[in-house]
């Protein structure tokens, strides 16, 4: 057996040894930073501003954890209007309908162009401007008459005002999703004899999630932040609310800021696991990288096939 010896000395046949590439800057911006974490993290449990035993003692108050729930509520019920309402702006903005389009662009110019917190304060005067609606046939007939200050309390208005702002958004998102999907997925549906629907049930919609599901996670968990801004309708029970009125009677607004801030991490850490697992569903097929499932899968099938072909032989 014979054996080649390199330019270098080393054997031919010798497995090849990788050395890794040193990076020395990577490792001083790694230490500096670990460094400088702790030193914030020293510094912060031991000033004595934060009163750490006053944060410990009302994080778990219960009426914290009632306007935490508050706070749920209003983003739950504001995201499903924002959600229903932006498909139906998004479905109109690509209408063939001139009027259609015209009053969806009118809605969203409206709705992106003004600050959130100036619609919020416009819908708490809203029992204000207008005391009561008529409903009947316009100059003609009116059937009934409601009265707004009996039934928009400042949790409907809170609700509506960032339902409607936040539907602008998810308007946009619902249309780039739908925009991204290739057009010959339509022709290819039409060909099929499928209607209108069934194509965007079947072929549109479950492409286009992969594009809408991220974006519409993070209108979730800045939804649930922006709620502290229903203080402008006024809406005084949700958590931010909460947080500042019991900080303004104890002179301790601090530790109590605090308390709000570890409730909505502990929200929004929540919704993001939900929001990875939720874009991992509907990216299955996207990626020609396979996952472990798919792995397993596709080695019990080879085993499957190998001991068929055995067996018949």
């Amino acid at each position: 057996m014979t054996t080649t010896t390199t330019a270098a000395g080393t054997n031919a046949d010798d497995p090849i040894k990788a050395v890794p590439l040193r990076r020395p800057g990577r490792l001083v911006v790694a230490v500096i930073l670990i460094v400088l974490l702790a030193l914030f993290v020293y510094g912060a449990a031991t000033n004595s501003a934060y009163e750490w035993h006053t944060f410990f003692q009302y994080l778990f108050d219960q009426r914290i954890s009632q306007a935490a729930l508050v706070t749920l509520e209003l983003t739950v019920i504001s995201m499903a209007i924002a959600i229903a309402l932006g498909i139906v702006l998004a479905v109109m903005r690509m209408s063939d309908n001139p009027v259609l389009k015209s009053v969806a662009w009118l809605y969203l110019w409206i709705f992106r162009g003004t600050p959130i917190y100036v619609q919020l304060v416009f819908w708490g005067l809203i029992t204000t401007i207008y005391k009561q609606i008529d409903l009947g046939v316009p100059f003609m007939v009116q059937f009934t008459h409601l009265k707004t200050g009996s039934w928009l309390t400042p949790f409907v208005m809170a609700f509506l005002g960032l339902g409607l702002n936040e539907a602008a958004y998810m308007a946009e998102i619902v249309r780039a999703g739908i925009g991204s999907v290739d057009e010959g997925q339509h022709e290819a549906a039409i060909a099929l004899a499928m209607t209108w629907g069934r194509t965007m049930w079947r072929v549109v919609l479950p492409q286009a999630m992969r594009v809408i599901i991220p974006p519409t996670g993070n209108e979730v968990i800045s939804m649930l932040k922006t709620t502290s801004l229903v203080v402008g309708v006024p809406l005084t029970t949700d958590l931010y609310s909460v947080s500042r009125q019991i900080g303004g009677v104890l002179y301790r607004p601090i530790p109590l800021l605090l308390v709000a801030s570890a409730w909505y991490l502990a929200v929004t850490s929540v919704l993001m696991v939900g929001q990875y697992y939720l874009e991992r569903y509907f990216a299955r097929g996207a990626s020609r990288k396979l996952t472990s499932k798919q792995l397993q899968a596709l080695a019990d099938a080879q085993d499957l096939g190998a001991n068929h072909l055995g067996g018949t032989h």
